[in-house]
């Protein structure tokens, strides 16, 4: 079964090709079918590969096997996690083209195939990062997936925002890359190795001779500086709600569903893998780096998300917030904390893409995204109403939800104050989003004034993704979302997945160290908790418009996400700066 793991990333390459080749030949509706197709034979194939992934299959590409230990080749790994990453990303894309099927907007005459390609380049980019057993063409896949989301983000060329949001975009994450890069090559110069195991057992072998070095330590904030940014992370975040206030609706449901899920999988890969031994970064340092800066990320993102008006950026934010959230579950180095944030990210994903496919029927059908402007607008959009209810709900961590479940696990395993914080920033983050429910859907409350806005980009008169607003919903565009919730609620509730997604989550980062995973009182109460909490924060919001406004305290936040390019460029530096100072004491111990 190993020689199929290359399949994974090969069979949308060859899809995307296939569609730029003869995709101005075809009919639109044979282009976006042979998508589909592709997008759903490889999430069969990784599902395939997943039940048979123990123990973990491994692939040297095209026959290039290590000889006397050394090796030259591409080595992908098909453990469990990075096989159920892989299904994911395909699942979704395959969702995001089905979403997007004979509606969005025609592409240039005679290139029908071309948004379809783009998206199979995408998800056969993000399946190579994750099965990506060497630092190397981790960076590789993890540059292609970048280069994809910058052109699919700003596939709108006619509009000045798409092209500013695209381009602040790829400035961003390509110094993410680079940084990445420069950190590989540090450790290839102590090493000699690109295979991440083999890169861990060479540092491992220094730590005879005194233990990380600054070396070691520039090449680990390096490498996590390129991951944290595609991450999203704080302060690393900003090109996230630029890029998702220009970007088609179907890219949204990937780039907060999956991308930005796949950079903090990769913060627990590497780790792990690479500098987690006695020659790498110390437990301690890296916990307190990883939950200052998901505490801080938590925090920022939750308090941005709740005083936005423009839908898709309330959205965006709360996937900054629940980052966070990941970052510090990851950051407890236990395999319950491992698990709960396995578990956690499924639910998300789920959750994250259907509330963007509804925010996309919005936008299709009355061409505004702005919270203000839509007050009571689509009353007669029932089954969007719910499904953004329940996706609310289910950000809260709800029970019996995905994201209920892996907020409950990772709640037990971080403990103490830093519940808290999961508590406070699901509430918030499902509270903006039942409060959009509530005016929106609704009509509840008086409609807000412009002047008790919290920020200017309103989100108002956006042209829609279709030739022109739709009066009626296609039912591709009802139903993806609906599927979406659906799978998120599965992860929490059907007996025997949570099980086997803990073990392979155990086997492949925790030494084989089984943790248990199901529901506890104590996790059930601090869901309803939360989602008590979400409700409140919405109701109090509609009555009072007021809690909507951005107090002087919030401002500067706002003030940050200024849109100039430059401005992120010096906070990713900031970042980069301030990672090396919260690991540097394990440095200068050793």
């Amino acid at each position: 079964m190993h020689h199929l793991l290359p399949l994974l990333v090969a069979v949308p390459l060859l899809g995307a090709a296939l569609l730029v080749a003869i995709g101005r030949r075809l009919p639109r509706a044979v282009a976006e079918t042979t998508g589909c197709a592709v997008s759903g034979s490889t999430a069969a194939l990784a599902v395939v590969l997943l039940l048979d992934s123990s123990p973990p299959l491994v692939e040297w590409v095209g026959g290039w096997w290590p000889v006397d230990g050394e090796s030259v080749g591409i080595v992908l790994v098909g453990d469990g996690p990075a096989l159920g990453m892989a299904g994911l990303v395909s699942l979704l894309t395959l969702s995001a083209l089905a979403y997007s099927w004979r509606y969005f907007e025609e592409p240039p005459r005679g290139h029908a195939g071309s948004f379809p390609a783009l998206m199979l380049v995408f998800q056969g980019a993000m399946c190579g990062f994750a099965l990506a057993g060497d630092l190397f063409n981790a960076f590789v896949f993890f540059e292609l997936m970048s280069v994809v989301a910058y052109a699919l983000t700003g596939y709108r060329i006619d509009e000045a925002k798409a092209v500013q949001g695209a381009l602040t975009f790829g400035i961003v994450n390509s110094l993410g890359a680079y940084a990445m890069l420069t950190g590989i090559g540090l450790l290839y110069a102590r090493t000699g190795e690109l295979a991440m195991t083999k890169i861990g057992r060479g540092l491992d072998a220094t730590a005879a001779h005194g233990g990380p070095d600054a070396l070691v330590l520039a090449g680990f904030v390096l490498v996590m500086t390129g991951l944290l940014v595609k991450a999203a992370a704080v302060p690393f975040h900003f090109w996230l709600p630029d890029a998702h206030a220009v970007a088609p609706t179907p890219v949204c449901m990937l780039l907060s569903g999956v991308m930005v899920e796949l950079g903090a999988y990769g913060v627990w890969r590497v780790y792990g893998t690479v500098f987690a031994g006695p020659g790498g970064i110390p437990a301690a340092d890296l916990t307190r780096a990883l939950v200052t800066l998901g505490v801080l990320t938590a925090a920022i993102g939750a308090v941005m998300c709740w005083y936005q008006r423009h839908i898709k950026r309330l959205l965006a934010y709360s996937t900054v917030a629940h980052t966070g959230l990941f970052l510090v579950g990851l950051a407890v180095l236990t395999p319950e904390g491992d698990d709960g944030v396995a578990l956690y990210l499924l639910g998300h994903a789920g959750v994250k893409a259907a509330l963007f496919a509804c925010t996309g029927a919005l936008l299709d059908r009355f061409g505004s995204v702005d919270e203000h402007a839509l007050h009571g607008r689509a009353r007669e959009m029932r089954a969007f109403a719910v499904m953004f209810a329940i996706g609310g709900l289910a950000l809260a961590g709800l029970p019996p939800f995905g994201t209920g479940l892996g907020k409950a696990v990772t709640e037990e395993a971080v403990g103490g104050p830093l519940t808290v914080v999961y508590v406070v920033a699901s509430a918030i983050t499902a509270g903006a989003v039942l409060r959009v429910t509530a005016r929106v859907f609704l009509g509840l409350g008086p409609r807000p004034k412009d002047t008790e806005a919290a920020y200017e980009t309103s989100g108002s008169d956006e042209r829609p993704e279709t030739r022109g607003r739709l009066s009626r919903i296609p039912d591709s565009m009802t139903a993806v979302p609906a599927v979406l919730l659906a799978a998120a609620f599965a992860v929490g509730l059907v007996p025997g997945f949570a099980g086997p997604v803990a073990r392979s989550v155990n086997e492949a980062g925790s030494g084989g160290a089984h943790a248990s995973v199901h529901w506890t009182p104590h996790g059930i109460l601090l869901g309803l908790v939360s989602a008590a909490l979400a409700v409140g924060l919405a109701a109090l919001a509609v009555t009072r418009p007021r809690w909507t406004a951005a107090p002087e305290w919030a401002l500067p936040l706002r003030r940050l996400q200024s849109g100039h390019i430059g401005d992120y460029v010096a906070w990713l530096l900031v970042g980069a700066t301030a990672l090396g100072a919260l690991t540097l004491p394990g440095v200068l111990g050793g």
